[in-house]
């Protein structure tokens, strides 16, 4: 078991999914590693740490289809300074839509730096309604599948995993309703400005 470097891709890190998928993750691994966010803007400093490490493990949302800027400002950190020792590459990747494969365009992206850094893409675990899974009794169902994982990146192995929340299309829509409209509220925006296409006044 060689030693692992954790990034979480999130920009909202301290307080994000991804971090709850961290620890979950951690929960199941026993070897040494190390943990960076890419909010710490230290990039240079984690690409160093990073060639004492065996394993490299990204932890992000999807955004807009693709990555987060700061996980895309770390990659391009790396493609500019490639780690020598190359380490394996390994994914935790969540989006709000129902359907894992709705991150496969990112997944590939990931691909694409492997490629052109000469790491190998080993492992990867794709969860579809991941917004919701860390305050809800189903968190189990990520929890067994982040295990997996780490005792697949400790024995060298690749896998290849999905997830997603047990629901119908109908009762997810509706959660996901729920959501938005309780987050509106909260920063004081009606479901009427939510739902309108004007940007900012236009």
């Amino acid at each position: 078991m060689g030693k692992l470097m954790i990034i979480n891709g999130s920009p909202r890190a301290p307080k994000s999914n991804s971090r709850h998928y961290i620890q979950a993750f951690l929960s199941g691994w026993s070897g040494p590693y190390e943990q960076y966010s890419v909010v710490e803007k230290k990039h240079a400093s984690c690409l160093e740490r990073l060639e004492q490490c065996s394993d490299l493990l990204l932890v992000f949302p999807l955004y807009t289809d693709a990555l987060p800027s700061g996980l895309m400002e770390f990659l391009q950190a790396a493609l500019a300074q490639p780690p020598a020792n190359k380490p394996k590459v390994h994914l935790v990747i969540n989006c709000g839509f129902l359907e894992p494969e709705q991150n496969d365009v990112a997944v590939d992206m990931i691909r694409l730096f492997c490629e052109r850094t000469g790491c190998p893409f080993v492992s990867c675990l794709r969860i579809g309604g991941g917004e919701g899974f860390p305050s809800t009794p189903f968190m189990g169902m990520v929890r067994r599948r982040l295990k997996k994982l780490a005792a697949a990146i400790s024995r060298g192995r690749p896998i290849q995993m999905k997830v997603s929340m047990p629901l119908t299309k109908g009762l997810f829509r509706k959660a996901a309703n729920r959501y938005w409209l309780n987050r509106g509220q909260a920063f004081g925006v009606t479901q009427a400005q939510m739902s309108s296409l004007e940007i900012e006044g236009r």
